[in-house]
């Protein structure tokens, strides 16, 4: 089977260097917030160009430390879409403040700007767009409705390590951006990680404090905080591979356009291209109203998408009936139902990617 992500291709392809990689975190004895952090967040903030990055234990992590450490907490509300990994309403539920969840656009299945306002109160304290599959939510529009009306703009980036919006790599657009490196993600560590980088001197302070029990000198709490730390395997592992990471990008995006060449012509609706941001396709999703059954055909022809997300978050059972929704979520009701994702990294082969074409063809030829 062809699988829509494969991490263990990725660690092969590095096997060498990240082999001594652990081998000398292994012999230093020294394995939290270590050297090889501490030389992680400096590699990874020069790599965006932006002033701090403080690594935590997941994205979730991330997006939780973002928010608390940006001031935002109970009684407040945060404007996010439903279409998207659970993880992001979980993060701004666990730093106590209440998730608004508005439509996407159908084209980027991004945070529609034109429905944000619309979801506006009071109580509204920030807004946070997720760059889902790779692909950049429109930063310049939703930059200007925070700026008018004096909200954070909190990036979820977690599945677009690498993009960019307007020439400027996103998570430096908005006042923090987060991060994942969770295995399959197009920086992909060997288990969890996360990353927030700011601008803001007195956010990252924070949220360097409350990643480990509110500690600026240790064992003494100046604030509450938790336990959110990467820890030096990890690190290392992000090392050996941060300097391949455009390079990597570059190859996903080739293989996107093959993609787009050949289905173009198959009736299949095919990710979005928009002059303003550079797409590093962490997943290349179609969409097809016979989703189903062209899963079906592609797991008994060898090949083995995904689907993200079959279910929006206003519809899981933990969130349906209790979660603030802002106005009907048809197209993001309509995504889940037809969206499906299919293999796409590095390391995929070029006869690979042309037998996913061939069988989507098929599937075609078939269903005539």
């Amino acid at each position: 089977m062809i699988p829509y992500a494969n991490p263990k291709a990725q660690y092969l392809t590095h096997r060498l260097a990240i082999d001594a990689a652990l081998a000398r975190v292994l012999a230093s004895g020294q394995y939290i917030l270590g050297e090889e952090v501490r030389q992680f967040e400096q590699e990874f903030a020069q790599f965006l160009g932006v002033a701090h990055a403080i690594s935590c234990g997941s994205g979730t992590e991330a997006l939780h430390l973002a928010l608390v450490a940006a001031g935002i907490g109970p009684g407040d509300e945060v404007i996010t879409v439903s279409h998207t990994a659970v993880a992001t309403v979980a993060a701004i539920e666990l730093a106590g403040a209440t998730p608004v969840l508005v439509d996407i656009d159908p084209a980027t299945y991004t945070l529609d700007p034109a429905r944000v306002q619309a979801a506006l109160t009071p109580r509204t304290k920030a807004i946070l767009p997720v760059h889902l599959y790779g692909q950049p939510a429109d930063l310049t529009a939703l930059g200007e409705l925070a700026r008018r009306y004096g909200l954070r703009l909190i990036e979820d980036c977690a599945q677009a390590t690498g993009a960019q919006w307007q020439g400027k790599r996103v998570g430096t657009v908005g006042d923090a951006g987060c991060f994942s490196f969770y295995p399959t993600k197009n920086l992909g560590a060997l288990g969890d990680g996360g990353m927030v980088v700011t601008n803001d001197h007195q956010l990252a302070a924070e949220a360097r404090r409350r990643r480990e029990y509110g500690w600026v000198d240790r064992y003494i709490s100046s604030c509450p905080g938790w336990n959110s730390r990467l820890d030096e395997l990890q690190a290392a592992v992000l090392r050996v591979k941060l300097p391949f990471l455009d390079a990597e990008n570059r190859r996903r995006q080739a293989i996107a356009d093959r993609y787009d060449s050949a289905l173009a012509e198959f009736g299949i609706g095919i990710p979005a291209r928009q002059p303003a941001a550079s797409h590093v396709f962490h997943l290349y999703v179609i969409r097809h109203p016979q989703r189903e059954q062209l899963l079906a055909h592609c797991h008994a022809h060898g090949v083995a998408p995904g689907v993200h997300y079959p279910l929006p978050v206003h519809l899981q059972p933990a969130y349906r009936g209790r979660i603030t929704t802002a106005g009907p979520l048809t197209e993001s009701e309509r995504a889940a139902r037809e969206v499906l994702s299919l293999p796409i990294y590095p390391e995929l082969q070029p006869e690979e990617v042309e037998m996913v074409i061939a069988t989507l063809r098929a599937f075609r030829e078939e269903s005539r």
